[in-house]
């Protein structure tokens, strides 16, 4: 198991937050720990796909940025403090602005405001131009990307207390707090807005639903049933975003399960025992996951049955999938971008970036598809 590769953080983080997170000893480093990943195969090219532009935003440090799309834009962010909005379809950048401190989350948007993680808990906002508007101190670390709707930013610390603030004036308005296991891997689980509420994936694989303007809870579920009899064991934290789609909500944990749930009520439509450290990606037919071995999946959306399984990317650390067109697309530890058959798994053309790591969540921008690396590239490539 890719639990061999973490080790226990102690120190700052376990006395502020009462847990400790497993982290790798260099969880971006350029070749994976433990077992040797699979060798890339030729490609007979079966599906053209092309690099249509490239942006650098600084490098990610130790945590995890994800893009967000506003509009036909794409609003990115780095490490270093550089927050940048770029075209979607040409990358021809807008706007690039310091935070004035290192980030550590982000980026969040609702198309009016756009939200960012700071150093030591701090929360930022930002108008479309980049314009600094407001900054609040939350309790600790900020690793998931904040999220903006219905006037309310909801931002979670990495002792899992849940904030919503006031996205005009930074005030906060509610605060939740849940208990964290006492080990969590260092992932930064994602939330997502939906109408009236905000779906919050948690460490321990629970799937938190709240009501946006109160705080209140709609219902929670185990996504993840921890199982063992060490704490090691019983890590089960959610990686990557929920989901959305029709009237479900799809998530997966590490050592846990991947399955969709009622977006209103959180009753279970099914469940499939998977392990990841990654996200889900849905569409009308299909949701695909990627787990901690390297196997791409594909279950029917509705059941749950098994599509298929192309296991052909052993221990390549892959990223959470993208499903676009008649493709499902992958990364991996060396920035390779790999494209599968939608209907089958199989290869069908495969990309590069810069070579370092992608572990954000790839999304959909027009025709093409937004990744970013560890080292700070956004790449958009095209179909074609």
């Amino acid at each position: 198991m890719r639990i061999t590769r973490k080790l226990v953080g102690v120190g700052v983080l376990a006395l502020m937050t009462g847990c400790s997170t497993i982290s790798s000893l260099n969880p971006f480093a350029s070749k994976p720990k433990g077992n040797l990943p699979a060798p890339l195969v030729d490609l007979k090219g079966s599906m053209a796909v092309r690099t249509a532009w490239k942006l650098e935003v600084g490098k990610s440090r130790n945590y995890q940025f994800t893009p967000a799309v506003a509009g036909n834009t794409i609003i990115a962010a780095g490490g270093d403090g550089t927050l940048v909005r770029a075209e979607a379809a040409s990358g021809r950048q807008l706007w690039r602005v310091k935070a004035g401190m290192e980030l550590t989350a982000g980026v969040g948007t609702d198309g009016n405001l756009i939200v960012v993680g700071g150093d030591k808990g701090m929360l930022l906002a930002f108008d479309m131009d980049g314009k600094q508007l407001w900054k609040t101190q939350l309790s600790s670390e900020i690793l998931s990307s904040p999220v903006v709707g219905q006037g309310i930013v909801v931002a979670r610390s990495v002792n899992n207390r849940i904030v919503g603030i006031d996205a005009a004036t930074g005030q906060q308005k509610w605060t939740v707090q849940r208990a964290a296991p006492p080990l969590t891997l260092r992932v930064a689980p994602g939330m997502v807005v939906h109408d009236k509420d905000v779906i919050i994936a948690q460490p321990g694989g629970k799937l938190l639903s709240l009501v946006l303007a109160t705080g209140a809870p709609r219902w929670e579920v185990e996504v993840g049933v921890a199982r063992g009899a060490t704490e090691l064991e019983r890590v089960t934290d959610i990686g990557g975003y929920p989901v959305v789609f029709e009237g479900d909500v799809c998530a997966i944990s590490y050592q846990g399960r991947a399955g969709c749930w009622d977006v209103m009520t959180g009753s279970p439509r099914w469940t499939r025992d998977l392990s990841s450290e990654a996200g889900v990606a849905i569409d009308q037919r299909f949701l695909f996951a990627s787990d901690d071995k390297g196997a791409v999946y594909a279950y029917n959306r509705e059941s749950g049955t098994s599509a298929w399984k192309n296991d052909k990317l052993a221990f390549r650390r892959l990223s959470t999938p993208v499903s676009y067109g008649r493709t499902v697309a992958v990364g991996d530890y060396q920035g390779y971008v790999h494209f599968l058959s939608r209907e089958d798994g199989a290869f069908l053309a495969r990309a590069a970036t810069d070579g370092s790591a992608i572990s954000s969540t790839p999304l959909v921008a027009g025709s093409n598809l937004i990744f970013q690396t560890q080292n700070g590239t956004v790449t958009a490539i095209a179909v074609e």
